[in-house]
């Protein structure tokens, strides 16, 4: 089995964070998880923090819950210094929150702007920034964030995709600047479809009827879900990836090569 890691997931207490935290709480690590309570801009997630303490304690599992924003720098310090008080190191980083506004550069106001920004953007650099004193201490550590297709440009989401575009540059500095201090910084690229998260469903309107239709799926033949970026998370932590670094993992179909994957044919033939 795999040593127990101390795990920070920003947005980590619903859609693909909570996937994230259940999943590394039954595989034993010690999870710091976070997220705003009251709706974002685009967003539906709210009141998330009471359900997932109830399904921890019912799978018998453990972790930190808190409200925090992402994007305020004495936040992530309150975060960083809990994970700390509670378990005396921090091991990894997930870097998920995130919030995404659909529109062009004309529909988008600068204060929306600003706020993309500061979360997508901002907030995995405040997180980066708090962490790795402590990663490079300790001799290493791990940095995963969450990407998206569209951070190589995508129609109707313009600033959504700067601030995703940025994330990948971000982490691929960030993995050469500290590459001889053992940490490892890498992206996780959600795809395919089917991910049910605050952000998608706002994008429908809150109705999940509406959301992943058409999605061209991957190649398990299925739709991806919150389990199977998890998954890759848990992979990235863990020593069997100690030499994985600046990488993209594209957990879906594609999506980081600028996609899209068509639809299969009812008349698809090998």
């Amino acid at each position: 089995m795999n040593p127990s890691r101390v795990v920070i997931v920003t947005g980590g207490t619903f859609g693909i964070g909570r996937d994230i935290t259940l999943s590394l709480a039954a595989r034993g690590h010690s999870v710091v998880a976070f997220g705003l309570e009251t709706a974002q801009v685009s967003s539906t997630a709210a009141n998330a923090i009471p359900s997932l303490k109830a399904e921890l304690e019912q799978r018998g599992l453990q972790a930190v819950l808190m409200e925090a924003d992402v994007s305020r720098a004495e936040d992530v310090t309150r975060v960083v210094d809990k994970a700390l008080e509670k378990h005396g190191r921090i091991d990894a980083l997930v870097n998920n929150a995130a919030i995404g506004p659909l529109g062009t550069v004309l529909d988008t106001d600068e204060a929306l702007f600003d706020r993309i920004m500061a979360v997508n953007l901002k907030g995995p650099y405040l997180c980066s920034r708090a962490v790795l004193p402590h990663m490079v201490k300790a001799g290493g550590g791990a940095i995963i964030n969450v990407g998206s297709g569209a951070g190589w440009g995508k129609p109707n989401m313009a600033v959504y995709s700067a601030s995703k575009g940025g994330l990948v540059a971000l982490g691929a500095a960030t993995a050469y600047d500290f590459l001889h201090h053992r940490v490892r910084v890498n992206t996780v690229v959600p795809g395919g479809g089917g991910i049910v998260t605050g952000m998608s469903l706002g994008r429908v309107g809150g109705d999940p009827s509406r959301f992943g239709q058409g999605a061209p799926g991957t190649a398990a033949g299925r739709s991806v879900n919150g389990e199977d970026v998890a998954n890759v998370v848990a992979f990235l932590i863990s020593p069997e990836a100690e030499t994985i670094s600046g990488t993209i993992i594209d957990v879906g179909c594609f999506a980081h090569q600028g996609g899209p994957v068509p639809a299969k044919s009812a008349t698809h033939t090998v």
